[in-house]
């Protein structure tokens, strides 16, 4: 098994605004996947598998990497401008989702999931890129982690 890759994933408690239950089951899918699967590279490091805690910091995204050790790796911050726009927008798109799974056809819920899943992995490749000085993930990664961002963001 690769030692490039997250072992846990942690989010500050004081950055996570209250959920909707819809929110708060999305948040505990991402990070059981997360944990079961990813690949996450600390870029001139090889000190995995990592700890990663995610938090908001005046404003910033702070991606906080550990070793198994409990040992900081790096701290790493990122601004949110890039991301703004698409967490709005996803959230949009998620509230219609799950309205229309109550009372819309199966052919309209279809077409709103499509368009929430696209919208997903254009997020998720905006995050990638905005990280890649710092970290490479994949595209599964990406979006669990999009998916993570946007419970922090909320509040942030």
């Amino acid at each position: 098994m690769s030692e490039d890759r997250l072992i846990d994933v942690v989010l500050d408690e004081a950055s996570l605004a209250p959920a909707s239950p819809n929110g708060e089951h999305e948040r505990r899918i991402a990070l059981f996947d997360l944990k079961a699967s990813n690949a996450f590279v600390v870029i001139g490091e090889s000190r995995g598998p990592y700890v990663l805690t995610l938090s908001m910091h005046e404003g910033r995204l702070a991606l906080d990497v550990g070793d198994q050790q409990g040992e900081r790796v790096c701290l790493q911050y990122m601004g949110m401008s890039v991301l703004r726009k698409l967490i709005k927008d996803y959230a949009m798109i998620c509230d219609s989702y799950h309205n229309a799974i109550r009372n819309a056809s199966p052919s309209q819920i279809e077409a709103i999931d499509m368009g929430r899943r696209g919208l997903h992995n254009e997020a998720a490749e905006v995050l990638q890129e905005a990280l890649a000085a710092q970290f490479e993930i994949d595209l599964e990664t990406a979006r669990r982690l999009f998916t993570l961002v946007c419970a922090l963001h909320v509040r942030g």
